[in-house]
């Protein structure tokens, strides 16, 4: 009787304190300081592994196996998903187990700024050590022949806009996420435009739009900026865009642009050309393409720089425009 009263005490208290130890494995937090910490788990990889680098790493403070066992019992312990992940305080070991399951991996943002040239964007990227490198030369040219895009220019066909990516994306797939965003939202806006516009294709409006680009940030004056280049075009007038000259100058542009460089001829120069330049020259913002397929109505065929925040003077006559150059510009009266 003894040894079996014995034997009833001792599974009691070995019953007692496996509630107890459970409780304290479901309730208590990973050695996780404020800032968080990024475990990874690598392709391959089991519970059983995960669960030994974290007693290793001195995030956890229980046996391998609990863990481990814990997954079995609830059937998940095979449903772990490889990726970075941000452990966070307070989490447990089954809050985590959760995370693995749902794959909620780190999520890395990258910002494609409106109005970079595409080599600019591609130098970016290239640098970005979040990203694993695969390219091996950044030449624009030679870039879109490694997304597979070897006959399209390039400029602008980037879509600016603020991506998220995981461990283990490479350059070309970030590159080919912007320029597939891109080609969606320019076929879309495309079949929305407005009636009587002087472009043959879409990609005449994605350069039109990376010249809106170019020429203003203020939201409000996008459409206007465009309803006075399609009049320019429709009437047969030179759209005589600082911007182009620009980007046509290539290298030899420091920061100004003299009367030499406006005369001087080059594919982009449109004070010498008329028409659209052949391609874009920047990367056009969502905004931008929607003004260019959606132009303000009017009658103004000129604008200039008023110096305040950005901002441009509209005039429907070049007598009008003179004397807003001579009022903004030359601060002539």
């Amino acid at each position: 009787m003894r040894l079996f009263l014995s034997l009833i005490l001792l599974l009691s208290i070995s019953f007692i304190a496996g509630i107890y130890e459970y409780n304290r494995f479901l309730s208590t937090p990973l050695n996780i300081d404020q800032k968080g910490h990024v475990f990874t788990v690598k392709a391959g990889s089991n519970l059983q592994k995960v669960s030994k680098a974290l007693q290793q790493n001195g995030l956890s403070e229980f046996h391998p196996y609990y863990l481990y066992i814990y997954g079995r019992l609830i059937e998940k312990a095979h449903l772990i998903k490889a990726g970075e992940y941000l452990i966070l305080p307070n989490t447990t070991l089954p809050e985590l187990l959760d995370q693995l399951v749902d794959g909620q991996v780190i999520q890395y943002p990258l910002t494609i700024v409106e109005g970079l040239t595409a080599q600019q964007l591609i130098t970016i990227i290239s640098n970005d050590s979040r990203l694993v490198s695969t390219l091996e030369n950044t030449k624009l040219t030679t870039v879109m022949a490694d997304i597979n895009k070897p006959d399209n220019h390039g400029e602008g066909e980037f879509l600016p806009e603020t991506y998220y990516f995981t461990a283990g994306m490479t350059d070309k797939e970030i590159l080919n996420r912007a320029h597939k965003a891109m080609t969606l939202y320019l076929e879309k806006a495309w079949q929305n435009k407005a009636k009587n516009l002087p472009y043959k294709t879409s990609y005449d409006a994605l350069i039109m739009a990376s010249i809106i680009e170019k020429e203003t940030g203020i939201a409000e004056e996008r459409a206007e900026i465009a309803g006075v280049f399609v009049r320019r075009l429709n009437i047969g007038m030179r759209l005589q865009t600082d911007p182009t000259v620009i980007y046509g100058m290539g290298e030899l542009y420091k920061g100004n642009i003299r009367r030499k460089d406006l005369r001087t001829d080059t594919p982009y120069n449109t004070y010498t050309r008329y028409g659209l330049p052949p391609t874009p020259i920047a990367l056009p913002s969502k905004e931008s393409i929607d003004a260019a397929l959606h132009p303000a109505q009017g009658k103004s065929l000129y604008f200039v720089a008023t110096g305040s925040e950005g901002r441009h003077a509209f005039s429907n006559t070049l007598t009008a425009h003179n004397k807003a150059v001579r009022k903004y510009q030359l601060k002539k009266k």
